[in-house]
């Protein structure tokens, strides 16, 4: 431990060299200068404070504060899950290798810490812990979360589904099936036009379904019994709604309106070929539609007299889509309850913050492992649970390879 006057000692030579910067006269150079001597007093005064100087062998150990000495017979010179780097700094490097890619993230701690980390020992320790993170993912999945969200005995819950494409090195593109979870509470409107979710649980899974689905239900299962006020949005897949309809019967189910829409002009766009009917017709069955009205939109697509064959296929195609979701599409009654939500606009936000900000960058093709190993993180940090993380840093009971 570092006494008192070694300790005051290092803090007048360090206000020795403060008071040496009333000679520069910008205000950059100035802090800049001032945060180099901080950190060196940081370092020092780190490690002394953890072991005192010794004939004994030291082990370098990677700190917040840049490489130090810790004597060999210290508990805090042991590898931290086999990397020679505090816990701490462990935590700001997996934080930085989840929310940028390793070659400029290693330029971030650089930047940011003074710290210098290459961009394959930011990638190893990030992925290390995602792998940690997934292991316990999957150990875990039968086990049903507490009522994470705080919900009362009024307010509705949101979970949506969707999907995203990555390239793998594996199989090429692959499916990333991501789920977002919030409570009508944590809808912000912030105009009009634009609205904020305070906080969510997300999870993504890249594999099958029923695979994914388990870990949903990890986070759904203790809503089961609010029934109704559980409200799914999905864009109409139907191994979707067959998880919805098999674990969650009393759920509301809501096709999204963006999709239900876009299938409305993709056929009328095939079906009427003059601009003026095209607005008048679509805009008539938008407003039915929004109405709660898809037992009359269906009857007005029937009504339309087609001669082309492909024209018949379309009609066909919009009939069925419709009658196999008409239960789904209440649309006056759902902007009536909870948040008033009928988009999938959520899930699509999700889908761009979890997985293609990270993980869809130019030329980056990822390993099927390391990208669950990255979603794990992601989701995890983007869940408001990075304590897990944490914990699993602090806990040393695993080895790096």
């Amino acid at each position: 431990m570092i006494s008192e006057e070694e300790f005051l000692a290092q803090a007048k030579k360090r206000y020795q060299a403060i008071a040496k910067l009333s000679n520069i006269k910008s205000y950059y150079d100035y802090e800049k200068t001032f945060d180099q001597i901080w950190t060196d007093y940081g370092r020092e005064v780190l490690e002394r404070s953890i072991s005192e100087p010794s004939k004994d062998r030291r082990k370098k150990n990677l700190s917040r504060y840049g490489k130090i000495e810790i004597n060999n017979t210290h508990p805090f010179s042991e590898k931290v899950n086999g990397f020679k780097i505090s816990p701490y700094m462990q935590d700001k490097m997996i934080y930085i290798g989840q929310n940028d890619c390793y070659g400029d993230g290693h330029e971030v701690l650089s930047n940011l810490l003074g710290v210098s980390v290459n961009a394959m020992q930011l990638y190893r320790v990030t992925d290390f812990y995602g792998g940690l993170l997934e292991q316990e993912k999957v150990l875990e999945v039968d086990a049903v979360e507490p009522d994470i969200l705080k919900v009362d005995n009024q307010e509705c819950i949101y979970a949506m589904v969707d999907g995203s494409m990555l390239f793998t090195r594996e199989e090429a593109w692959k499916e990333v099936k991501l789920g977002r979870i919030f409570k009508q509470s944590s809808c912000m409107d912030i105009s009009n036009k634009r609205g904020w979710i305070r906080h969510s649980l997300y999870e993504a899974y890249l594999g099958k379904a029923d695979k994914f689905t388990d870990r949903m239900d990890r986070y759904l299962g203790c809503y089961r019994s609010i029934d109704k006020r559980l409200i799914f949005v999905g864009d109409g897949a139907r191994w979707i709604w067959k998880w919805v309809d098999q674990h969650y019967p009393f759920a509301t189910q809501i096709l999204d309106w963006y999709h239900a829409l876009e299938h409305l002009h993709d056929f009328a766009k095939v079906c009427l070929s003059n601009q003026e009917s095209y607005n008048s017709w679509v805009g008539q069955q938008e407003q039915l539609l929004k109405n709660s009205q898809v037992n009359q939109v269906i009857e007005n697509i029937k009504n339309l007299e087609l001669t082309k064959q492909n024209q018949r296929k379309q009609q066909s195609q919009l009939i069925t889509y419709y009658t196999e979701n008409r239960s789904r599409m209440d649309y006056q009654q759902y902007q009536n309850t909870g948040a008033g939500i009928i988009g999938s606009g959520a899930i699509e936000a999700a889908n761009r913050e979890v997985v293609q900000k990270r993980m869809k960058l130019s030329g980056q093709r990822w390993s099927k492992i390391g990208a669950q190993n990255m979603l794990t993180l992601r989701t995890t940090k983007l869940s408001d649970k990075w304590n897990k993380v944490v914990n699993l840093i602090c806990t040393e009971k695993n080895k790096a390879a």
